[in-house]
């Protein structure tokens, strides 16, 4: 074995590996043509060589002397050069000449007539090959070179240079200023030339000087021609007749080439470069593709904050600019402020949009580790990927969470995108309809933050409970404190309750029209000290035994009595107190005081905690990494899969139908085409800890497909959850998922619809299908996703509409008062009816100004459960509670009696909807008020007279007959309505299109029940006649305080976290007669008693 391995070692050769070969030329093309950088040099040399050649031309024609009169062809062919001219030039001349072989003969490729015939080797020659000469035969110094040719050598010098210098700093200028350079070195070369060649020539004709030879040929080449200067002698004519010949050919070559790559950067969009990168501030927007809502939804929300006023915004898309894209970045308030890109952050490739999306934001971040990333994403199953960046919105988990509450909170998708869209609550004031203006007001509310120490708002509450801060500021200023972060805590926390005391250094997150910052906060510490007492004072003389007659709220409308303080027996927690402070029935109930500290023996208990037959926890299978955990009901052992199955037996359970069943709540159905993993996020928050168990409502999925075993393992510990394959489509699947027995059906957008040919036909089908549900169930609450807002004007639609059609104009007129919500008045959207992913963009382009944004919208919708962190939920106001008679007094009744902040209202109103033009229930254009049977009248006039009864309630007015009454009789008196009555023929053409209406619905109903009995089900609880198609519903978020209560009102609010008010020790027990408030819409739930 050694002899062998030294017999091996001894037949080793040593092998070098050479880049290039080791050749005298291959070295000489390496450094010459080859290698970039040196390449550029030689480039960069040989212009100068030509340009100095024609700078020395220029020379040798100034120093000449006039030349003498002789004969012609000695004046054209010899000149008088002197010496040191023709040293340089011969120098010159030579370098020019070995460089020009030395090039060519390392370009050899084995034909030598290409590189001989080549022009500008026949230029070379040219203008050095004389210059040789000359040093050889004296005589022949003085010959004539047109050495002025060379200014073409260089143009072509100047072409390449330019291509050297691209790739060796592995940057590419812009073709079109490339294809500039190129033109106006052509028109200089061609200017130049015929300059010096006219010029030469007519030395043997009118001694033209080269200025003036120059000014010939710019007038000629433009096209003036004056006249005044002329070539006299033939071969200066033949001369510029070819120059002429010559640019009609090149120019309009070089202008074509122009106008292409001007058209194709148009479709490109402009540039932006390094430099100003560095100097200007900008955002960059990455997209897949642009559309002109969503570039308007975007430049309108980003571009609304006064700090962002000096941003560029730079839109990288890898498409064409579209045309209405381009008209409106041709608009002046944004051609100066946004520059579009066509490009990507990375080389698009055949990938879904999330996968597009995540790789854009890594190439962002190995690109600039340090820039703020924002991401929206669609799945969320793909959140993990980019849980590296500042922000993100998963869409399909605010959606499905967003139409979960709107089962339970109605119109939670209204409320959260009004609060998440920029708007000086301007819209709508110039309307004739009430709700319209007042509606529009309070959608001006957002969501707004500052420090407790540089608050007027709040500064005076450091060291008092957040509930009594919540209140306090809310009657004396009308914002609405909401929630609040400590200083070492990273958390924010909405409604931390009475418990929480405020600090100097916490961030005070508050709903108002407009910041703190930008109002002017004015206290009339006259009137304060003229009463004795501070505010503080007022509520701290009960405990020291002062007596207190009435407090009057500094908003100058509620009268507050406290002659009994102490809180209420009453276990409900708005119920009014069995006597009046001893008055009898001529003072009005009172309200206990918001105490400073917290009492917890004043706080009601709920029976949020009490064991029953589910159990709390968290569910055990997340479908998808990075859900947050959240404490939910559960059943005790998993429910097999089969059990899951709504519309067919197995052998745990017989029941084939929702009626089998019998639920106690009414069912909530859930349309969708597959059970995706953003599903599970609409489950969650229905089964919440928080949701009183006895108010849980069935939820049904309506699935196209079935789902598979990975998500049936999700939600198969939730109760009562069920699934069934079908579509909306079909009447048979409808029916036997219940749809009688339920509430609410979300219809959930689908995506095999996205891909439409015509892109706002998208949402074509399920607008045609919740149309027939619509007609079908006019009792059923729809609640609808559509892929494009403007779809919602079909939604519920109705021909001759003429209040639609009002509405319509309404719109426009909005739309060009310049507001971001100018379909906010459309009647599904103010109902909550109808969702579109699109309203929640504006989410993320907010968290740019305000980072809190997105994670108070998930408390808010509950996708995040924070340790002491407060939900959203809704209470309905019935008749007994109208006793409160304001928001004002609703607001101090709930912070004084279970902690909890009213932050909007939810408001249903009867209307009469005209089916003819003289019938148009509201004149958008005209200013004055409608006369016609539908319009809003009722309505107004109850506004009216209750503004009245409050002007008048004080305890100065004890003879007002309503203050007398008890609450039930002033309530009834309150909610009582006076229509105008109507003319003889508008009662005979709404008795007519009743008979119509009531015979339609007879034909229906009758569809409905032979389908039920085919199907074996029981037609009992089909209710075709109750609908609400005479009613609109709108959202108020932060009323005034002065704002009147009204009947069947559902009141927003967020509970404190009910966990953050249990001892350690023992457990909280249900409470004897406790009453929860959270009660909307079903007949077989307890009503809330306030």
């Amino acid at each position: 074995l050694l002899g062998d391995q030294t017999s091996q070692n001894d037949d080793r050769v040593q092998v070098e590996f050479y880049v290039n070969e080791n050749t005298f030329k291959e070295r000489l093309k390496l450094f010459f043509i080859k290698n970039q950088r040196s390449s550029l040099r030689i480039r960069l040399f040989n212009l100068s060589l030509k340009l100095l050649t024609c700078a020395l031309y220029v020379l040798r024609v100034y120093l000449e002397e006039s030349p003498p009169d002789g004969e012609t062809r000695e004046l054209i062919f010899w000149v008088k050069r002197r010496t040191p001219v023709w040293g340089i030039q011969v120098t010159v001349a030579l370098i020019s000449f070995l460089e020009t072989m030395l090039i060519t003969y390392l370009s050899y490729k084995g034909n030598i007539w290409e590189q001989i015939f080549q022009m500008s080797f026949i230029l070379e020659m040219i203008n050095t090959v004389p210059f040789i000469i000359t040093i050889f035969h004296y005589p022949l110094r003085n010959i004539f070179v047109p050495v002025f040719l060379n200014c073409w050598l260089a143009k072509c010098a100047l072409e390449n240079m330019i291509n050297d210098l691209n790739r060796a700093i592995q940057r590419t200028h812009s073709a079109m200023f490339n294809q500039v350079l190129i033109l106006i070195c052509t028109l200089l070369c061609l200017v130049f030339t015929g300059a010096c060649g006219i010029q030469h020539l007519e030395r043997a004709g009118k001694h033209l000087s080269l200025f003036k030879s120059f000014y010939f040929c710019i007038v000629t080449f433009s096209t003036v021609g004056y006249g005044d200067v002329t070539p006299q002698i033939w071969p200066s004519q033949l001369l510029v007749v070819f120059l002429i010949c010559v640019a009609l050919v090149v120019l309009p070559l070089q202008f074509e080439e122009l106008a292409y790559l001007w058209m194709e950067r148009q479709k490109s969009g402009g540039n932006y470069s390094r430099h100003r990168a560095q100097t200007e501030k900008h955002v960059v927007l990455c997209v897949s593709s642009l559309k002109i809502d969503l570039l308007m939804d975007f430049l309108n929300e980003f571009y609304a904050h006064p700090r962002l006023q000096d941003y560029y915004v730079v839109i990288l898309c890898p498409t064409e600019i579209d045309i209405q894209v381009r008209r409106i970045l041709q608009i002046p308030l944004w051609s100066q402020r946004v520059i579009y890109l066509q490009g990507s952050a990375l080389k698009d490739q055949d990938l879904m949009r999330d996968h597009q999306t995540i790789l854009r934001a890594w190439a962002v971040k190995d690109f600039a580790p340090n820039c703020p990333l924002y991401v929206q994403i669609l799945k969320p199953e793909n959140k993990f990927h980019v849980k590296f960046a500042d922000h993100v919105v998963c869409e399909e988990e605010f959606k499905y969470a967003m139409l979960a509450l709107n089962c339970v909170c109605p119109a939670t998708s209204t409320l959260v995108t009004l609060l998440v869209h920029t708007s000086r609550g301007q819209e709508g004031q110039m309307s004739p309809e009430q709700w319209q203006r007042t509606y529009g007001r309070c959608s001006g509310n957002e969501v707004y933050h500052i420090n407790l120490a540089d608050s007027k708002f709040f500064g005076e509450y450091d060291g008092k409970s957040f509930t009594y801060a919540a209140f306090h500021a809310h009657k004396k200023c009308g914002v609405c404190l909401i929630g609040v972060k400590r200083e070492d805590n990273k958390s924010i926390l909405l409604n931390p309750g009475p418990r929480h005391i405020m600090a100097a250094a916490d961030t005070c997150y508050y709903i108002n029209i407009t910041k703190e910052e930008n109002s002017n906060v004015t206290f009339k510490e006259e009137e304060k000290h003229s009463k004795g007492m501070s505010v503080s004072g007022l509520y701290d003389a009960p405990s020291r035994g002062l007596p207190v007659h009435s407090i009057i709220a500094s908003m100058g409308t509620v009268a507050i009595d406290l002659q009994n303080p102490d809180p209420p027996e009453d276990t409900s927690k708005l119920a009014p107190p069995t006597e009046n402070g001893g008055g009898g029935g001529s003072r009005r109930p009172s309200i206990a005081p918001v105490l400073e500290i917290a009492d917890s023996s004043a706080i009601l208990p709920c029976d949020m905690l009490t064991n029953g037959s589910f159990v709390k926890g968290y569910p055990p299978n997340s479908p998808y990494i990075g859900s947050s955990p959240t404490l939910c009901h559960l059943l005790p052992q998993k429910a097999s899969f089969c059990c899951l199955r709504l519309d067919r037996g197995c052998t745990h359970s017989s029941f084939e139908d929702a009626k089998a069943y019998g639920f106690k709540n009414k069912l909530i159905i859930v349309s969708a085409e597959t059970a995706g993993n953003g599903l599970y996020n609409f489950i969650v928050p229905l089964r919440a800890y928080y949701r009183p168990r006895k108010e849980l409502n069935p939820i049904v999925l309506l699935l196209d497909y079935p789902p598979d075993n990975h998500f049936l393992e999700a939600i198969c510990c939730f109760p009562m959850v069920y699934f069934m394959a079908g579509t909306i489509d079909n009447l048979d699947n409808l029916l036997q998922c219940g749809i009688i027995y339920a509430d609410n059906l979300v219809v959930v957008d689908k995506e095999s619809t996205m891909s439409a040919e015509e892109d706002y036909m998208a949402d074509a089908k399920t607008i045609v299908n919740v149309q027939t549900m619509f007609r079908l169930f006019p009792s059923l609450s729809i609640i609808t996703e559509l892929t494009h807002p403007s779809n919602m004007r079909f939604m519920q639609f109705r021909a001759k509409d003429c209040y639609s059609l009002a509405l319509s104009k309404l719109e426009k007129i909005e739309r060009d008062k310049g507001s971001n919500l100018a379909f906010m008045f459309r009647l599904p959207f103010a109902a909550g009816r109808v969702f579109s992913i699109s309203m929640l963009d504006t989410l993320l382009y907010q968290s740019f100004v305000k980072d809190y944004m997105i994670p108070i919208a998930r408390l808010l919708l509950g996708l995040d459960t924070t340790p002491g962190s407060g939900y959203l939920c809704v209470m309905k106001v019935t008749e007994e509670d109208l006793w409160i008679r304001t928001y004002g007094r609703l607001f101090q009744k709930l912070c004084s009696s279970s902690a909890e902040i009213p932050i909007g209202i939810y408001r249903t109103e009867s209307h009469m909807f005209s089916t003819s033009e003289s019938e148009v229930s509201i004149n958008v254009e005209a200013g004055t008020e409608p006369r016609s049977s539908g319009e809003h009248r009722p309505s107004g006039d109850s506004w009216k007279e209750k503004t009245a009864h409050r002007n008048s309630t004080t305890s100065e007015q004890p003879e007002h007959t309503l203050l007398r009454r008890k609450s039930k009789q002033w309530a009834r008196r309150l909610s009582r309505k006076t229509p105008k009555p109507a003319s003889r023929a508008e009662r005979i053409s709404q008795q007519r299109l009743s008979l119509y209406r009531r015979s339609e619905r007879q034909e229906l109903s009758e569809l409905v029940k032979n389908r039920m009995k085919h199907l074996g089900l029981p037609t009992v609880g089909y209710d075709e006649m109750n609908d609400h198609q005479n009613t609109l519903s709108y959202v108020l978020i932060n009323p005034p305080p002065d704002t009147q209560l009204e009947l069947n009102d559902i009141v927003y609010i967020i509970r404190s976290d009910p966990l953050a008010h249990m001892p350690d020790e023992t457990p909280v027990g249900p409470a004897p007669g406790t009453r929860n408030q959270q009660e909307f819409g079903t007949k077989t739930r307890d009503e809330t008693h306030l």
